[in-house]
């Protein structure tokens, strides 16, 4: 770490000089001032001044040392803040005091008048501050003379929030000339602050006012800077913004810069779709939690793709003893790896390849890494692309699940959790009828494993995750439209990837074997929305920049899905206020375990015979077979 550099001689020598004037300017016209009046005898202003002229030498030499000592000349005061005046007021105070105990103990009857240190400390710390303020004013006005950016190529800024953190933002704006952002107003909901003004800036109104005011004072860009804020009330200032056109920006959350490594409150981002979620941040039970992941050994499967990497990431901070990434696509783990060991440098991490389809693999991995908790997200989930090809996702989703159940039970593990999808509620799709054959595995193996807890987690889709609407509209956007939608009625549950991964690691904290978790996504987004919100925030405006297109619904794909199946009834709380338990149904296990076989069996091979499996494995499952097998036997 390098030393701090200290100001040079050619910085401080002129400080003192400037700083001995003050003070002997200070006393003597204070000096000169008091002995003006007409009751002052010509003898005594003598007397007084010949004192003045024999005390005044050790007075100054007194005030540099107390000012060295108060911390005057190791002050770069060209970015001196109140800490810095407080230092100052404090020093020039001290060096007054001294100086009047000099007075009257060496100037006896010729001491001066008590008006006269009086009056020289207000004077004295009037001209001192003013050389420093000066300093400051010099300083900005040649970096501002430097930058050689006008006010009229500056962007016009509209800051949302009058409190602490707004008040900072403005600040730095307004001091950093080099900044091509400008404050011209702010916004706040309180109404005690309404036109006040935070370092010249007014605020001007509340959320209702910001249409009107971002035309009045010709706003470029909105900041918005009230981070702690809760998502539903920052959901509609945003939706608002998100309609005047303008540029959106935002300070992020503390979460989000402890996550990230952030290290200035001032890391603005762009606003980004999933600030417009409405849902707030998502709390974690560290004790719960750690209870389980600390110091074990942790599998994650599928730790390549978004669920799975995000799992790896929060789980790196409940301190494993290992964990293991397990993924058949080295190129996605390799990069988790480096991030994850950029991060931690000490974490105990190994990449393992391969599928969980594949028996003999799985089983070597738990043989030999004996994981304590495993997350499997290993799992093919692209709806369209599993009704053309049926037989992989049984393969995958089915049987890769059934080798990792079957694995945790043989090798000790002590707790399994199966990311599931609320997909597999009702399904009309064959990756949601394979889902619901995870979830009665996990089921199965939860009433006959003697040491294993097995649980499973649903929810909805994930924003940002590979094959979500999301990088499809930026694409879109991006390339000038159109934006595609499957249906203008289509609605979704939506979750970040982030708020997902906790929920999943909180709700496997809190299971005792069996339960299949569910998790509260909020209200469900309708996607025309969100494309219109998308659009809108890249600057443009629906149908008139960006046209959007309606395409029909895909294949297996529904209007809306559901979190829970008719026969599971209502959910059951936790308390955990995000996470509810879905009641497990009853089922047939011997005719289960038959069917399960025969479906291993036929897929891949027989597609008919393989729909009708699954739709006796999954009777609320509303699929079809005839256009899969038609397409199945084209391509043989």
């Amino acid at each position: 770490m390098k030393k701090k550099k200290r100001p040079s001689l050619f910085y401080v020598l002129p400080q003192i000089l400037l700083d001995i004037f003050c003070v002997y300017f200070s006393y003597f016209i204070t000096m000169v001032i008091r002995l003006s009046d007409k009751d002052v005898a010509p003898w005594t202003r003598l007397a007084y001044m010949q004192a003045f002229h024999t005390i005044i030498p050790w007075s100054l030499m007194v005030c540099v040392v107390i000012f060295a000592l108060f911390r005057f000349y190791r002050t770069m005061w060209q970015f001196a803040s109140i800490d810095e005046l407080v230092w100052l007021a404090l020093g020039v105070t001290t060096a007054c005091i001294v100086i009047t105990m000099m007075g009257y103990s060496l100037l006896g009857k010729n001491r001066f008048p008590n008006s006269v240190y009086l009056g020289a400390w207000l004077l004295t710390l009037v001209l001192i501050g003013g050389t420093r303020l000066m300093f400051r004013m010099i300083h900005k006005a040649k970096r501002k003379g430097l930058t050689g950016i006008s006010n009229e190529d500056k962007i016009r800024v509209m800051v949302i929030g009058a409190g602490e953190m707004g008040s900072m933002v403005i600040k730095e704006m307004k001091n950093a000339p080099e900044s091509r952002s400008i404050p011209v107003c702010a916004i706040d909901d309180d109404r005690s602050k309404r036109g006040i003004r935070i370092h010249g800036v007014k605020v001007v109104g509340g959320r209702e006012s910001i249409p009107r005011m971002v035309v009045r004072y010709g706003v470029d860009q909105i900041l918005f800077a009230i981070p702690s804020m809760k998502n539903s009330e920052k959901q509609d200032v945003l939706s608002i913004c998100a309609k005047t056109g303008c540029q959106l920006k935002t300070l992020p959350a503390l979460y989000e810069m402890m996550e990230q490594g952030e290290q200035s409150s001032y890391s603005i981002r762009d606003i980004d779709i999933l600030d417009l979620l409405g849902r707030d941040e998502v709390q974690l039970n560290v004790e719960e939690i750690s209870g389980y992941l600390e110091g074990k050994t942790v599998l994650v499967t599928g730790g390549g793709g978004s669920i799975g990497s995000e799992l790896c990431r929060q789980i790196t901070h409940f301190h494993p003893k290992r964990l293991i990434i397990f993924d058949i696509y080295e190129n996605n783990a390799y990069d988790v790896q480096n991030e994850l060991l950029m991060r931690h440098k000490d974490l105990n991490l190994e990449v393992l390849i391969g599928s969980v389809r594949d028996k003999a693999r799985v089983e070597h991995v738990f043989e030999v890494c004996r994981p304590d908790v495993v997350f499997h997200a290993a799992a093919h989930k692209h709806v369209p692309l599993m009704e053309l090809s049926p037989g992989e996702a049984v393969k995958n989703n089915v049987f890769g699940t059934l080798n990792v159940a079957q694995a945790a039970d043989k090798f000790g593990t002590r707790r399994m959790v199966l990311i599931s999808t609320d997909k597999a509620v009702n399904p009309t799709n064959v990756m949601g009828a394979t889902k619901r054959i995870c979830e009665l595995i996990i089921q199965y193996f939860s009433r006959h494993s003697s040491h294993t807890e097995y649980v499973a987690v649903r929810f909805g889709n994930v924003l940002g995750s590979n094959g979500s609407v999301i990088p499809l509209f930026k694409k879109q956007i991006a390339s000038g439209g159109p934006i595609t939608i499957t249906h203008p009625e289509i609605i979704r549950y939506f979750m970040t990837i982030p708020e997902a991964a906790r929920l999943v690691i909180q709700a496997g904290g809190m299971a005792k074997g069996g339960e299949i978790f569910v998790l509260d996504m909020g209200e469900p987004v309708k996607i025309l929305d969100l494309a219109r919100n998308m659009i809108r925030l890249s600057g443009l405006e629906p149908e008139v920049d960006i046209k959007i297109e309606y395409i029909g619904l895909r294949p297996g794909e529904k209007l809306y899905e559901e979190l829970l199946l008719d026969c599971e009834g209502k959910c059951e709380k936790t308390k955990h206020d995000l996470i509810y338990i879905g009641s497990p149904i009853s089922f047939n296990e011997e005719t289960f375990l038959r069917e399960l076989e025969e479906l291993r069996a036929c897929a891949g091979v027989d597609n008919i015979h393989m729909m009708e499996v699954i739709h006796r494995l999954v009777p609320t499952y509303t699929g079809h077979a005839e256009k899969n097998d038609a397409l199945a036997q084209n391509e043989a």
